[in-house]
């Protein structure tokens, strides 16, 4: 391809856009600083990218291209690409037709053996070159070639929706456990409507003159213990399912391993300086719903397609404080449990008691010996699963960086 020898200084010069005494200087900066004349007029002197296309289009005498993440990359040219031989020479391919002819954005489509190397690098035999700014091929390498974190754009979004997966399904194991625990607390409330049943034809029977038909006491009973059966058959189910439970510690542990990205999507170093001091009091899990906030934040790149790589990792972010969330709640639903466990023992340990003092040692004394003992398992079983959350802070803290740090002190 053949350009005029008109410049993309001289050209915008001929338009009006800067007056020509500063053409010079431009250039003089672009040359010292490395940089291509065109980045300094983007973001040093303002000339709006759609300007600069126009002015390189009649140069170059073909159609512009800007940076889109949605144009249809061949997938077959990406194995042949290399990122630092297309960044050199300026070009990258973005579309290919279906006679074979390949399109690229190159910086300098007039530039000697461009479409030599593109035909020798793509194995293909027509290009035809549209004109973009040097800074876009760079885009187009940095998203398609998989530069590493913090360099990424589109291909980012595809590791950040890797970790929204990742949190989903903590959070849908988080919310598996918190309904087993709301079985448990269930069938507990169950077995304890049965135990008054019990309790109230035991002592119907004990009681001279009777004062209900032995039949119908007796059929009562049967009735409580059908209902204690069935709530205590939950009970134990779900307790066999949780003798190793995933203990408090250990569910901020796993929480704290499935919002750990942040650290390679998210770069808030700039703000440690505007940072709260560490809150060296507050639990493990208080500091890690902290430091959320610090990597909540709304830029606005260039080019604007890539604004949907930041609001991704914004959704990452809403993400990780629903799994800090969740997990708030999986451990209250385990201090709930807990402390059903520990009612329900202490019906039991209190019904046991009463009948013992109501009428006495006795042949049916072992019934209630057996409720007393009954109660006092529960109200241990409740209280190892009450006391390890009874530290945790109820609130949701804001922001500080940094708040990873000493979470192995709350491990010893």
């Amino acid at each position: 391809m053949q350009a005029s020898n008109e410049t993309l200084l001289t050209a915008l010069a001929r338009k009006g856009v800067l007056p020509a005494e500063t053409l010079a200087e431009i250039e003089q900066a672009a040359t010292l600083r490395g940089l291509a004349p065109a980045t300094l007029l983007v973001y040093e002197y303002n000339v709006p990218r759609v300007t600069l296309l126009e002015a390189l289009a009649e140069i170059h005498a073909c159609q512009p291209v800007e940076y889109d993440e949605r144009l249809p990359i061949p997938p077959d040219f990406l194995p042949k690409l290399s990122g630092p031989a297309l960044l050199k020479e300026g070009w990258f391919p973005i579309f290919l037709e279906e006679d074979g002819t390949v399109t690229v954005a190159a910086s300098n489509p007039a530039a000697p053996g461009l479409c030599a190397s593109v035909r020798q690098t793509l194995g293909c035999s027509n290009v035809v070159c549209m004109v973009t700014l040097p800074e876009d091929v760079q885009w187009f390498i940095q998203d398609y070639l998989h530069a590493p974190p913090g360099l990424l754009i589109g291909t980012e979004r595809t590791g950040l929706a890797y970790w929204r997966n990742t949190m989903a399904q903590w959070r849908t194991l988080l919310a598996c456990c918190r309904t087993d625990m709301a079985k448990a607390r269930t069938a507990l409330a169950f077995g304890r409507f049965g135990l008054s049943l019990i309790t109230v034809a035991m002592t119907l029977l004990r009681l001279t003159p009777p004062r209900l038909p032995k039949p119908a006491a007796f059929l009562l009973l049967a009735l409580g213990l059908l209902c204690n059966g069935l709530g205590v058959a939950v009970y134990l189910r779900i307790r066999r399912s949780q003798l190793r439970p995933p203990g408090s510690q250990t569910i901020m542990e796993v929480t704290a391993a499935t919002i750990s990205f942040l650290e390679q999507y998210h770069f808030p170093e700039e703000l440690k300086g505007s940072l709260p001091p560490p809150q060296t009091g507050a639990s493990m899990l208080a500091r890690l719903g902290e430091l959320l906030a610090d990597y909540s934040t709304i830029l606005f790149p260039a080019p604007p397609s890539r604004e949907r790589t930041h609001l991704a990792r914004e959704r990452n972010v809403l993400a990780a404080q629903r799994t800090v969330a969740a997990c708030y709640r999986t451990i209250y639903a385990r201090a709930r449990t807990g402390l059903a466990f520990t009612r329900t023992g202490v019906s039991f340990f209190s019904f046991g008691v009463g009948l013992i003092l109501y009428f006495g040692l006795g042949l049916n004394t072992i019934f209630d010996a057996l409720l007393i003992a009954a109660g006092l398992l529960m109200i241990t079983d409740g209280l190892l699963w009450y006391l390890p959350v009874r530290k945790e802070q109820a609130e949701l803290p804001r922001s500080r960086s940094g708040a990873l740090a000493g979470w192995e002190d709350d491990d010893e």
